[in-house]
């Protein structure tokens, strides 16, 4: 007989996850909009001087429209270098080809009509630019294209008189344009590796954590596993001449698996249990946005209060306040007396409107507590519903 697995089910990422990831991709699309705005301001001043120096406008219209084409052909390639550092070494130079063939044919279409080395290369240097280097290539790249567009800039201005050319505020806006390009890649850069090392961080505390929690279970369970193999071997020996003495052990071994189901309990119980602050800021947020007016008073170190009792009391009865309580406001309060820790919850109810509270959920809070030996108290005023929860100190072992 075969089986076939079943794939596992995709695991949905936590609302805070999914803000980073959104945080993340609105900072690429700002860097490509910067990018591409660049771009166009750098076409935008190269038209407009050669507009002011042809006024028949056919220069412009070579040098704007074709700049257009040339900006929507590094689009690819902004796309392209998102995963920069997930793509393999080197640099592919098939995809690449289209971009490269539409910014050569037009830089040396537009330094033609214009006359003007620096425009004619211009396109493919900064395309260059954009492409993905291998690590330590770029800055390279980046100082060889400045010192082309520096030395064909002078070479555009010894063509004519300086005072006289018109392409000078277009020219050095050329020459710096490589810097401005690649600082705007860099602060990316810089996000997307921040966030690869915050999500790096995260895998690693919860490896961490489950390293711990695997050490934790294999101490328990090797101590008691150990033991109980000591006792029935001993049993096994006994029951043939001393049967008493046997059944003895035999007991004994039965309260060491009780005492090892027990451990292995609390020990998750440690693990799943959540700081007393946060469950109850948890309980204070989901009475708020149910529409309620919430006091609340807790002490500061409440996070040291017993959190393996008083957690699921805490939200226990936060859910029956929201399935049963009828009115407008709630009052929440931890507080540390001499030797206890006080609980209370209390929301005002509907004059005439007879709501049942004190059902299996505030039974089960009540078997906890009396676990914990604590006390519960629940009553109804006539205007509130109130229920206290008082647990001793020494229970804060139990966490």
């Amino acid at each position: 007989m075969s089986s076939r697995a079943e794939p596992l089910a995709p695991v949905e990422p936590s609302p805070g996850a999914r803000q980073l990831s959104r945080g993340v991709t609105a900072t690429w699309w700002y860097t490509v909009t910067a990018v591409i705005a660049f771009e166009l301001a750098l076409i935008v001043s190269w038209t407009l001087t050669s507009l002011a120096d042809d006024l028949a406008g056919f220069v412009g219209l070579v040098v704007g429209v074709g700049g257009i084409l040339w900006c929507a052909s590094t689009i690819p390639l902004l796309l392209d270098y998102r995963h920069r550092l997930d793509a393999e070494p080197g640099v592919r130079w098939m995809r690449l080809l289209l971009p490269l063939l539409v910014a050569l044919i037009y830089g040396v279409v537009a330094g033609v009509v214009v006359g003007s080395w620096q425009l004619a290369v211009m396109p493919l240097v900064l395309t260059l630019v954009l492409l993905n280097w291998p690590r330590g290539v770029r800055y390279k790249v980046v100082i060889t294209a400045t010192i082309a567009l520096i030395l064909l800039g002078i070479a555009d201005s010894a063509l004519d008189v300086a005072d006289d050319n018109p392409f000078l505020i277009p020219a050095v806006y050329t020459v710096f344009f490589p810097v401005m390009l690649v600082s705007s890649l860099w602060w990316w850069d810089v996000l997307i590796t921040l966030d690869r090392a915050r999500a790096s961080e995260a895998r690693l505390a919860a490896t961490q954590e489950r390293l711990r929690v695997a050490t934790d279970v294999h101490d328990l369970q090797g101590h008691h596993l150990q033991v109980i193999a000591l006792q029935l071997e001993l049993a096994e020996r006994l029951l043939p001449t001393d049967p008493d003495a046997g059944m003895e052990q035999l007991r004994a071994a039965r309260v060491s698996v009780d005492e090892a189901r027990q451990g292995t309990r609390d020990l998750a119980t440690r693990f799943r249990s959540v700081p007393l602050g946060d469950e109850l800021a948890n309980a204070r947020d989901l009475l708020t946005a149910a529409g309620l007016e919430v006091e609340s008073a807790i002490d500061a170190d409440a996070d040291s209060a017993p959190a393996s009792a008083l957690g699921p009391v805490i939200r226990e009865t936060t859910t029956n306040v929201l399935r049963h309580g009828g009115g407008a406001r709630a009052r929440l309060a931890l507080r540390r007396t001499a030797d206890a820790w006080r609980y209370e919850i209390a929301n005002d109810v509907v004059p005439g409107v007879d709501v049942e509270h004190d059902g299996s959920g505030l039974e089960g809070v009540r078997r906890r507590i009396e676990e914990a030996h604590g006390s519960l108290e629940v009553r109804r005023d006539a205007d509130e519903f109130v229920v206290v929860v008082t647990v001793p100190t020494q229970g804060e072992g139990a966490r």
